[in-house]
Formats: C-alpha cells, structure tokens, sequence
C-alpha cells in the first residue's frame, strides 16, 4: 500500500533534508526521536527524513559503517516494531536487524539491509531462494498466532473473511457500479470457497501482505525480508497474491507462465506436500482478503490523500473482481 513519495513530500513539505531544530514532523517529535535514535547508535552526520507517508515516517541515520533505518509507526500499524522485533530475535537470517525497539512509541530501528531486489528488476531467481526462507518463518510463527494476535497483528483468518467481505461492500470503493454489483453477487460463492480453504486446515500464521520485490532485500549472498507494516495473522499461502501480480505486472510474465508453477513448489516445499490444490485456493480467496486488508490504511488517511490512494487500490479491487469470473 504505497503512495508516491514525491506528491506526498510536496503536499506535507518536506524534503529529503535534516529538520533542524527539532519540531514535531509526521506526528513524530523530531528531537526525541533523535534523542532516543543516539541512545541506541552513534550517527556520524545529519539525520534526514527518506519519506513521511499518512501511516509512518522514516529516518535515515548514517553510521560510521553504513546506515540505520529509524520508522515512526502511525497507531494503524503501531504493531510494526514489537512484529519486527519478535521475528529478529527468532529469525535472525532473514529478517532486518532490529537495532532498537519501542513499542509504546511505535519506533523501530533497524540496520541497513542492502539493496531492494527490484534494483535487479525483480528476477523470479531471486523468489526461488526467498519464498522458502519465508515459508520456513511462517511455519514456526504459527505458534506465536495468538500472541501476535493479542498485541494488535490484525486479524484476517479465513473464518473472519466472510463477514470482512460484506463490511467491504457496505463502503464506498472507487469501482463501477457494475463492478460492485458482480462483487456483492460474489459473496455466498466467496463464503463457500474460504469454508473450503478452512477444511483443509493449514495452520494460520503471519502474513506479509505486501512481499514483493521493495521489500526483499539482498546483501553479502543473503536475502532478507522487511516492512512488516501491513502483515495479518492469515491463511499463509495468501502471501503469494502480492508477489505473483507484480512479477506479471512488473516483470511482464503471464499467469500461464512456468514460473508461477515453479516458485508455488518452491513456496510449498517446506510446508509439506499435496498442498497445490489448496494453494491455488487460498490464492484465489487471497485476491479478496488483501483489498479487505487495504481497507485498515484507508480507514486512517487523511481526506487529502484518498484520491491517491484509491488509484492503487482499484487496481487492487479490480484484480478481486477478475476472480469473481473463475
């Protein structure tokens, strides 16, 4: 769930610059956080501001050795830092190093993880390593589910989908009314298919929602996933709705393309086998549950920056009308 970071600079004023003399920017007060930021680590120049977005504010701290990352979770996303912090001290191979963590404050601190593998142009390669290291992580959190849970990880499990499916139709989504009528036609089909996802009782855990190629990050021969902003506790195989539409809209491949194949075996390894069938099912529920997940960040945008949004998120809507046809 992205908007543009320049529209966003130029409608809040800012600019990639030190904010010196403190201030309050993006709902964060800039000396403390700077404050708080040097009692964790030793920066070596200016703090700048990388971006400010409706749902957090990120700083960039240069490190002697390189650079940190500070974010300033908006109470959407106020989960972020103690997720991320969980998951580091459990995964440590694959997950950004948590430098520092407030869970009241909703701050995060992380080392710098190298380079978005979309500098590479997203190559499918790179998904056949990440995808199971993922796959892995999520089979051990499932554990943790209800902790998770209990500390704000929205809830979006298959049993709670029907009712999120009809609280979408009661809102005002950027569609057609045609598109919202094939939608609310959809529903009892949309009950049907996630009491059959259900059957198959894979074990709900984390859920990314938003792995794709900003968010894989590689470095020294290691690919680490980040931005834990939008994940939900979730059937797990959702995961691949995000990162199978942007290697078709990104990289160009169609959705009969071998890869697809390839990377869902590669995801499916870990978890076992015999799991295509419902796999290619709780993609298809996924393709709903994600708009249903947009809607959180919807909720808490200023009226300025709907219109934005929702260029992103009818595409979104459009991708879950398109599966009301299969």
């Amino acid at each position: 769930m992205r908007l543009p970071w320049s529209s966003l600079r130029r409608r809040n004023g800012l600019a990639d610059k030190s904010l010196a003399g403190g201030g309050i920017v993006g709902g964060v007060d800039r000396a403390a956080a700077e404050a708080w930021i040097r009692a964790h680590v030793e920066p070596v120049g200016a703090i700048e501001t990388a971006h400010q977005r409706p749902w957090a504010t990120v700083l960039r701290v240069p490190l002697a050795g390189g650079v940190a990352w500070f974010k300033a979770c908006s109470p959407v996303q106020a989960f972020e830092p103690r997720l991320s912090a969980a998951l580091f001290a459990r995964w440590p191979d694959r997950v950004a190093e948590v430098l520092g963590c407030d869970q009241e404050l909703g701050w995060l601190l992380l080392a710098d993880a190298g380079t978005p593998i979309g500098v590479s142009g997203n190559p499918p390669e790179a998904w056949l390593v990440a995808l199971p290291l993922y796959a892995e992580l999520q089979r051990g959190e499932a554990a943790h589910a209800g902790d998770h849970l209990a500390h704000g990880v929205p809830d979006l499990r298959v049993a709670a989908l029907p009712a999120r499916y009809e609280d979408l139709l009661r809102r005002d989504l950027p569609l057609e009314p045609g598109e919202i009528a094939r939608l609310r036609g959809f529903a009892p089909r949309f009950a049907a298919l996630c009491a059959e996802l259900a059957a198959h009782q894979v074990p709900e855990t984390v859920q990314h929602d938003d792995l794709h190629m900003a968010n894989v990050y590689a470095q020294d021969g290691r690919l680490r996933l980040l931005d834990w902003g939008d994940a939900s506790i979730a059937h797990p195989f959702a995961s691949l709705v995000v990162t199978f539409r942007f290697l078709e809209q990104r990289n160009g491949l169609r959705p009969t393309d071998p890869w697809f194949g390839r990377l869902r075996d590669a995801y499916l390894e870990p978890w076992g086998g015999g799991l295509a069938e419902p796999a290619a099912l709780a993609i298809r529920v996924g393709a709903f549950a994600h708009p249903i997940a947009w809607t959180r960040q919807r909720d808490h945008l200023p009226p300025a920056a709907r219109p934005e949004f929702d260029q992103e998120f009818a595409v979104v809507l459009r991708r879950a009308v398109a599966r009301t046809l299969r």
